[in-house]
């Protein structure tokens, strides 16, 4: 079910408030698009920033409007696991498909903490994607844990942004083949799932999800003439993207499509002016824009 393109959706805002309508008409555009999945409320949705009520809308309204059309996976991650496992059951009330959680950040548990709190969050009864992203919690889940966690029945995956592709065989060789692998890193994501992986949560796709998706769907078949002529497209937007936090690069391209306004909420900011001329000359290249 959790394989291919799934973008990292941002949260549209209008003046500071959610944008409900145009989160809609994004799932529906997606959905067109060719994108294999949605992950709405991570941190490219700005989730650190949404009341808990705001949470819980975007991700019905995510699940509600994508109508089974293609699989939901839920940020559901905090700190706290108390708050981690209400997001996941407030997740699997909504109908997500699954949930995305993120290794617990700034506190920085052991090895054995992250095994409680994941068990914690599985133990509610919805698939569990592990988020490993070390560079931004502090804290690195082994693949020896990684292992473990894999055992329980409710954990079926990872979203590995550690940056590290032999992590992919050794993740596979430990955990199993079933094990769902996507990756986390859109510069790198050919990469991955030449070495066992199966897609990316993307922030790219955000703005070329129609390639995000061909590009994919290349490398799942065995096409990797395909996929690095179109990884060739897209790698100086990959770059630009990140050139400075990637869901305000990815809200500007789509106010540049006409999809979506610009507003982010603080503490982050609108683009500087340099980072908006890379990302038009990177959309020019894909030919997203004229």
């Amino acid at each position: 079910m959790f394989k291919g393109s799934l973008p990292a959706l941002v949260t549209p805002f209008k003046n500071g408030q959610l944008d409900i309508e145009t989160l809609k008409k994004l799932v529906d555009w997606h959905i067109d698009q060719g994108s294999h999945g949605l992950v709405p409320v991570g941190t490219t949705g700005e989730s650190p920033t949404l009341t808990h009520d705001e949470h819980d809308l975007v991700v019905e309204t995510v699940v509600k409007q994508a109508a089974g059309r293609v699989p939901v996976i839920a940020g559901a991650g905090s700190n706290n696991t108390d708050e981690t496992v209400r997001l996941v059951q407030a997740a699997k009330k909504a109908g997500a498909d699954a949930a995305l959680v993120v290794t617990p950040y700034y506190n920085k548990p052991t090895q054995a903490g992250l095994i409680a709190h994941f068990t914690a969050a599985a133990d509610v009864g919805l698939p569990i994607v592990i988020y490993n992203i070390p560079g931004r919690s502090s804290v690195d889940m082994t693949v020896d844990t990684m292992a473990t966690m894999a055992k329980h029945p409710h954990i079926i995956g990872v979203k590995d942004a550690t940056g590290d592709l032999s992590r992919v065989p050794k993740q596979r060789l430990s955990c199993g083949k079933d094990f769902v692998q996507l990756s986390g890193e859109d510069a790198t994501a050919l990469g991955f799932n030449v070495h066992g992986g199966v897609g990316c949560i993307s922030v790219t796709a955000n703005i070329a999800p129609k390639l995000c998706a061909e590009m994919q769907e290349a490398t799942l078949s065995g096409d990797y003439d395909k996929a690095l002529e179109i990884t060739d497209k897209l790698m100086p937007l990959h770059i630009a993207v990140f050139k400075e936090p990637g869901l305000i690069s990815a809200k500007y391209g789509l106010a540049k499509l006409g999809l979506a306004e610009e507003d982010v909420r603080l503490p982050h900011v609108g683009l500087t002016d340099g980072a908006k001329a890379e990302m038009d000359e990177a959309m020019r290249f894909a030919g997203l824009i004229n």
